[in-house]
């Protein structure tokens, strides 16, 4: 019987799936990460289990299964929800960080993976196939080309300028009417009391209206967003990441090109040799992509 393929791309706030049935029919879900953890191991390995299930009439012996997913940060974490998922009877199973999906799912063979979205990490591999790491660590103390930590920054920024009795020069205000809150002693309090990616993420595209109306210290938000991505292109090149391609993805530098561009200027000044491309597909193609190398 030929074997079902199910690639999973779990982010921080949607699960894409995309499954080619032995007819060849390729068909898509998307389904809310709400439960999703990747620790503990069993909890997370039924986690996928159920969404795989109530997506597809599939039973698990006859699908080969891909996972990408958010939270897998370290090569360790990963081969032990591998076996978790094997052991539930999976035929085959392979299983990633969300960022090691764009190489494959752009075409290419390797290369170092940039996701700018919720948060912000780098994946790459070294000559023996090993995964390599770079940020990843958290919108509280990392992650600053994400969105919420774009929004961090942005919060102590305006606060900065506003202790240094400088005129606001729209970042204030921008964030003031995002969290609509009234002067900057409201905005520290709205943005320490609750300090979660659900409440400083969305306030991402306040920072960059403010940059387009002409703010300079949104600005040096977003140059440092991009001073921040080029720092996890080197970081992994230094550790032996292969590959002449960086493809990049997530909600905010596919909808933001101030910010792609920035990346852009930046790795052709310190890293020439390297190819960077915003992924045109979806990431859960390079789930896919994966489980067809299984097959």
């Amino acid at each position: 019987m030929t074997a079902a393929l199910i690639g999973v791309d779990i982010g921080a706030t949607k699960t894409a799936l995309r499954a080619e049935l032995p007819s060849r029919e390729v068909v898509d879900r998307v389904v809310p990460s709400i439960g999703w953890d990747a620790e503990p191991v069993a909890d997370g390995a039924a986690w996928i289990d159920r969404v795989v299930r109530g997506a597809f009439a599939l039973s698990a012996e006859s699908t080969i299964l891909a996972v990408g997913a958010q939270g897998l940060d370290s090569v360790e974490l990963a081969a032990e929800l591998r076996a978790k998922l094997v052991g539930l009877g999976y035929a085959a199973v392979a299983c990633v960080n969300d960022a090691a999906l764009l190489v494959p799912a752009a075409g290419c063979e390797h290369g170092i993976g940039l996701i700018a979205g919720t948060g912000s990490i780098g994946v790459g591999t070294d000559a023996g196939g090993a995964l390599l790491f770079a940020g990843g660590w958290g919108a509280v103390i990392g992650d600053d080309a994400g969105a919420a930590g774009i929004v961090r920054e942005a919060a102590k920024a305006a606060l900065g300028a506003h202790d240094d009795a400088r005129p606001d020069d729209g970042l204030l205000a921008a964030l003031l009417a995002s969290f609509g809150v009234a002067d900057a002693e409201r905005l520290a309090r709205v943005v320490n009391d609750e300090p979660t990616v659900q409440n400083w993420a969305p306030h991402a595209p306040s920072v960059f209206a403010a940059a387009a109306t002409g703010s300079a210290t949104a600005t040096g938000v977003i140059e440092h967003a991009a001073d921040h991505l080029a720092l996890l292109v080197g970081q992994l090149v230094r550790r032996g990441a292969i590959g002449d391609d960086v493809v990049v993805a997530g909600s905010v530098i596919t909808r933001q090109p101030v910010l792609f561009q920035a990346l852009a200027h930046r790795l052709a000044d310190h890293h020439p040799s390297l190819h960077l491309h915003l992924l045109a597909d979806d990431p859960v193609a390079g789930a896919l992509a994966l489980a067809k190398r299984l097959n």
